[in-house]
């Protein structure tokens, strides 16, 4: 495996400015020639679809949804981030490179991420001229706030809908296209393989999820914007029918798979009341502007919040980081917020929770103010709980949200395999060892919109691709291996659902793969795992046949791909022997318990090569660099 980054060279301000000058066109009469499939709906997907054929590309856009409308994306809250500096309160693209970089602990690539603050200007005003509905100020100019990690307010937001308003805005833009004939969407079809022909990615293989039938689809490039894979841990925030197969059975063709053990644990999640669930909700970051975390003093303390004295609440982030306080980045906040409740001091059902308390902001902004900024996310909260938290704080609680790791891509965001382009969530290029919140949309509208456009023509420009029918050998092929697996997985013939199988690798993902590993617990889970991985392919039941509508085969491979994922999330934990935003090993921490970082071993990105079935993993390293942002000790205080 070769891992080149292609980052160009010069000041690091000037490197993508450059980079475009100096690439490859492909001329419009020429676009209309080559065919681009791209694979998932959401910000990401959906925005490169509608700029790709905007440009004069034909375009094939893929989704397993009914609807591109339904893609994850539409679950996004809080906000997205963009250095405008509406506020005048000191932020610049400088600025927000600086927060991005240092919010992942400096464990990112520092051009990818100046490039991402450089466009992330021009997303919002693309967003605005589709009719994307973001708060206003009483002057007129779209209303900032402030999320985790920042101490400027850079945030642009919906109320509590940024994400839903975002995704409308893009779809409008695909629905035009789809209508002008320039993308042919191809719903409730799922990725199973990704063909490869001398070299290159040239297609792939998908299933028709209601008729069933396996189905071939060529072209001269292939983009995957599939999202992360946080749904390994059963319970996450992510809807149910998120997945880690697209990038999974990517990476078994020869796709690097970069830090996987990179996963994002929110704080701000509403705690899991049983056995029953089947995921878990989020509450937006955005809360934390208004809210203060809270737990009692004493340990045991079971009294109602009301009745516990200002005097004996610890508010914990203003305790231990006063220059942030309750916006404290995410992987931080998390991890206060388990020790207070290993301390014996949670609160709520088994001590797994801690306040969210508005209190103090009902009072200084008033009600209706409240409702203004988060109406809709008390509502929801309310639904779910029970509990008013105009009232009563809110109860929140760390859970599984966002995948930092993924699929690695050079600087133009293709992977090692020539022709296959990763973006959004599913690449690994941008937020280094932890995400900062209302990045995420940032990333994938700023790859969809302002980056791929430019790096997959000049691609396609150097390339000298003939046409590809998909009757090729290599299509036959895989087509082969993809029907022999629903095959494996149907006739098994066992007792126990796949979704028993998903709990039981979640539970232990959660217990030793989460919030914080050790050594011990790594190595015992990696065994577990693989232990777990075989009573699946002994008793695992998978109903009805490969013919038709069949849900339950669908779930299935989807469990099958996460075990095996998992393990290589263990292994990678396992070898990385330090500490770095949501990668917390309990044996590398500073005296007062924060991460602890070993630049000299490890400030590199951990890429692992697929060696075949049974085989172990081979492990590269692309070294990072610190050019403009010099390494040092992450500090909230």
């Amino acid at each position: 495996m070769k891992l080149d980054a292609r980052v160009p060279a010069g000041p690091m301000a000037e490197k993508w400015t450059r980079h475009r000058t100096e690439m490859k066109l492909v001329s419009p009469a020429n676009k209309r020639k080559f065919k681009v499939i791209v694979v998932g709906s959401g910000l990401a997907g959906g925005s490169a679809a509608a700029s790709l054929s905007e440009l004069g590309y034909q375009v094939h856009c893929f989704t397993f949804h009914d609807t591109p409308r339904r893609a994850h994306s539409v679950a996004a809250q809080g906000g997205i981030n963009a250095a405008k500096n509406y506020p005048n309160d000191g932020d610049s693209v400088h600025r927000l490179f600086y927060d991005t970089v240092k919010g992942g602990d400096f464990r990112s690539r520092e051009a990818n991420v100046h490039r991402l603050s450089e466009v992330s200007a021009a997303i919002i005003d693309q967003c605005v001229a589709q009719g994307v509905p973001f708060s206003r100020e009483y002057g007129g100019l779209l209303a900032n706030r402030s999320f985790g990690g920042a101490q400027v307010s850079r945030t642009f937001y919906c109320r509590g809908q940024t994400g839903q308003q975002l995704l409308l805005g893009c779809y409008a833009g695909l629905n035009k296209q789809i209508a002008a004939g320039g993308v042919k969407m191809h719903t409730r079809r799922e990725l199973l393989d990704v063909v490869i022909q001398d070299g290159v990615a040239r297609g792939i293989i998908v299933r028709d999820l209601v008729t069933g039938a396996v189905e071939r689809h060529a072209a001269h490039a292939v983009v995957l914007a599939t999202g992360g894979y946080s749904n390994v841990f059963y319970l996450s925030t992510n809807a149910m029918g998120c997945n880690a197969t697209a990038i999974w059975r990517a990476h078994k063709r020869g796709a690097g798979f970069a830090n996987p053990c990179y996963t994002q644990i929110h704080p701000t999640c509403i705690p899991q009341s049983g056995d029953h669930q089947s995921k878990l909700t989020l509450m937006s970051e955005s809360l934390r502007n208004d809210g203060r975390v809270w737990v009692p003093k004493q340990k045991g303390d079971k009294r109602p919040p009301a009745q516990i004295p200002e005097g004996e609440r610890d508010y914990y982030l203003e305790r231990k980081y006063p220059s942030f306080g309750n916006l404290a980045p995410r992987d931080i906040s998390s991890r206060a917020a388990k020790e207070a409740c290993d301390d014996g001091r949670g609160v709520g059902p088994g001590g797994r929770g801690v306040y969210l308390d508005f209190a103090a902001a009902i009072q200084r902004l008033g009600r209706p103010a409240i409702v203004e900024r988060y109406g809709n996310l008390f509502d929801m909260y309310e639904r779910i709980t029970g509990e008013n938290a105009y009232q009563v704080p809110m109860r929140i609680y760390p859970a599984p949200h966002y995948t930092m790791g993924g699929l690695w891509v050079d600087y133009d965001l293709m992977s090692n395999v020539p022709g296959l382009f990763v973006i959004g969530e599913a690449n690994f290029s941008d937020h280094g060892a932890n995400r900062l919140g209302a990045s995420a949309l940032m990333q994938g509208l700023a790859d969809g919109y302002f980056v791929l456009p430019y790096t997959i023509g000049a691609y396609l420009a150097g390339s000298k691709l003939g046409e590809v029918k998909g009757d090729e050998q290599p299509f036959t092929d895989a087509q082969k291996e993809v029907e022999a697996r629903a095959a494996k997985l149907l006739g098994v013939g066992g007792k126990r659902p796949a979704a028993a199988f998903h709990r039981e690798l979640g539970r232990l993902m959660w217990e030793r793969c989460g919030m914080a590993r050790n050594d011990a617990g790594l190595k015992q889970t990696i065994e577990e795992v693989r232990g777990l991985r075989e009573r699946f392919w002994q008793d695992v039941k998978v109903p009805g046949g490969a013919n038709g509508l069949n849900p339950a085969l669908e779930e299935a491979g989807r469990v099958a791909d996460f075990i095996e994922l998992a393990e290589l999330m263990c292994r990678d934990a396992l070898q990385r022997e330090e500490s770095c935003g949501g990668h917390f090993r309990e044996e590398y921490q500073t005296p007062d318990g924060e991460a602890k970082r070993d630049d000299e071993r490890f400030c590199h990105a951990s890429v692992w090569e697929w060696k075949g079935e049974g085989e172990p993993q081979a492990l590269h390293q692309e070294p990072l660099s610190f050019e403009v942002v010099a390494l040092s000790t992450r500090s909230y205080k």
